[in-house]
């Protein structure tokens, strides 16, 4: 497979036809049918060296990561993903010594990138591939369709609504941010039992996270630490990294768990009769800032997590 065409061949053998799919990889543009409600658009660029290291976790994985992080988006909308576009810049030159050749990489990237996709029902539909002197880029564009309920946004948490996260947090960087299940079912079966007033999927950190939607709300929030489910990455981490597990659960990120917002009633009912396996009520919305209360004292939280810096 020593060229560009050859690879797109390559491809176009493996990509399954779907009824959804008027057409599919082959000419200048893919073609989809309608969606019936809301058209969920979101993209990632993920890049090695900042969000994997390929010499270290193979292109398979970064793959696999690359299609993640882009339904774990459609799920923070509630919505259910259903197309794809991937454009790829693949390294000439290898990183670290240990990387594969470039059509051997290309094939295990897409594979990845099909796993996620083939377990979510999410048809690849194009993209481009190049190549250069430099690391490998992946970004995935993704699509999907929001439910007759419509898209959750993070604008409409209330002072008093409970807090909610899917799952625990922390110590990602252990293997969980290459390996997560994006929360696609989760968001579904919960928007189908109860109103969401605001959500997004933890990948700055719980503490960063939480600001967004306090931001975007114009509420504050109120975190109890004990509450707080901590993974058990997180507390392996913590025996060396001069951090608490706590520490690591608020700002590690990319755990891409869900974090929501509903009513005390909605959180009553949650806590009666749970949807889905491993929801924590975190805390509460409050009128204004960020806290943390502990053995009874509140305590200002700071916003720590990942940020994109761009210069100075």
């Amino acid at each position: 497979m020593p060229g560009e065409f050859e690879y797109i061949a390559w491809l176009r053998a493996r990509t399954p036809a779907d009824p959804r799919v008027r057409i599919g990889p082959g000419d200048d543009c893919a073609a989809l049918a309608p969606p019936a409600r809301e058209l969920l658009v979101t993209t990632d660029m993920l890049m090695d060296g900042t969000d994997f290291v390929l010499s270290e976790v193979g292109p398979r994985r970064a793959g696999r990561k690359a299609m993640a992080v882009n339904l774990s988006d459609i799920a923070a909308m509630a919505g259910t993903p259903t197309a794809a576009v991937v454009s790829v810049a693949l390294p000439l030159l290898a990183s670290g010594g240990r990387q594969p050749p470039v059509a051997s990489l290309a094939q295990e990237l897409y594979l990845g990138l099909r796993d996620v996709a083939d377990a979510f029902g999410v048809a690849l539909v194009g993209g481009d591939t190049n190549s250069w002197n430099g690391p490998l880029v992946i970004s995935v564009t993704a699509l999907g369709e929001a439910t007759p309920r419509g898209p959750v946004r993070r604008n409409g948490a209330r002072p008093g609504d409970w807090l909610f996260v899917t799952g625990p947090l922390g110590g990602s960087i252990l293997g969980h941010h290459l390996d997560f299940t994006p929360r696609v079912r989760e968001a579904l079966l919960l928007h189908e039992a109860v109103n969401l007033r605001a959500m997004l999927d933890i990948s700055d950190g719980l503490a960063a996270d939480l600001n967004h939607i306090c931001e975007e709300s114009a509420c504050g929030a109120v975190l109890v630490a004990d509450a707080i489910p901590i993974s058990d990455a997180a507390r392996a981490l913590s025996r060396t990294s001069g951090k608490t597990p706590l520490q690591h659960a608020l700002g590690d990120g990319e755990d891409f768990e869900l974090v929501f917002a509903v009513s005390p009633e909605d959180g009553e009912k949650l806590l009666r009769e749970p949807p889905i396996p491993g929801l924590a009520k975190i805390g509460t919305c409050s009128e204004s800032g960020l806290w943390l209360e502990r053995d009874g004292a509140r305590e200002r939280l700071e916003p720590t997590g990942w940020f994109h810096a761009f210069g100075e």
